[in-house]
């Protein structure tokens, strides 16, 4: 199936759901609690929190189900409530030291390991260091910024959607990023 077939048949099966069809929220929320939980988690750096934020944002997704029009693409307006929650989260809790470690687990709560068996012990320490630095990097940016960052280089979203889900213009995606990217070659400078 298309990318572009996937996303018709997500507001179809959401039309569904609007019809009180159970199942199809079941097919939605298989098909897309994993990739909500990874962009959660990637905002807010705790796998506990971004599980019980992703259950909140399925649990509006059915809640809104009675007045869902598919004026926008699905994901879209998935990653719009997940984006909002994970900006409040954040918010709310700016200022207390979060506790899962990027570099420490996986979306599913493995312990990550690298899919190249063969790279040596020293390279595979500089590559951790590297990306605990990109990581560590894109976490100081602005709540507004990293989101950004993470739907346009995560989730390989469109500008238009990105504005979408912050709910702003696409000359404002554009200078989020822009200001996020400068942002990163500065403080990664060191690494080029």
């Amino acid at each position: 199936m298309t990318a572009v077939a996937s996303l018709e048949r997500d507001a179809e099966l959401m039309l569904r759901v609007r019809d009180g069809d159970q199942a199809s929220f079941a097919l939605l929320l298989e098909r897309h609690r994993g990739p909500a939980i990874h962009f959660l988690y990637r905002m807010v750096q705790n796998q506990a929190v971004a599980e019980e934020l992703a259950q909140e944002v399925f649990l509006r997704v059915y809640r809104s189900r009675g007045t869902y029009e598919p004026t926008a693409k699905f994901t879209t307006w998935l990653f719009r409530i997940a984006t909002h929650l994970a900006l409040n989260w954040i918010r709310d809790k700016k200022g207390e030291k979060l506790q899962d470690s990027l570099d420490r687990i996986t979306d599913d709560g493995a312990p990550r390991q690298l899919a190249d068996g063969q790279k040596t012990v020293e390279q595979t320490m500089v590559y951790q260091v590297k990306l605990r630095e990109v990581r560590q990097a894109i976490e100081a940016l602005p709540a507004k910024q990293k989101a950004a960052v993470l739907m346009h280089k995560y989730r390989e979203m469109e500008y238009s959607q990105i504005a979408g889900v912050l709910s702003c213009s696409e000359s404002a995606v554009k200078s989020l990023l822009f200001r996020a990217y400068e942002s990163l070659r500065a403080r990664l400078a060191h690494m080029a």
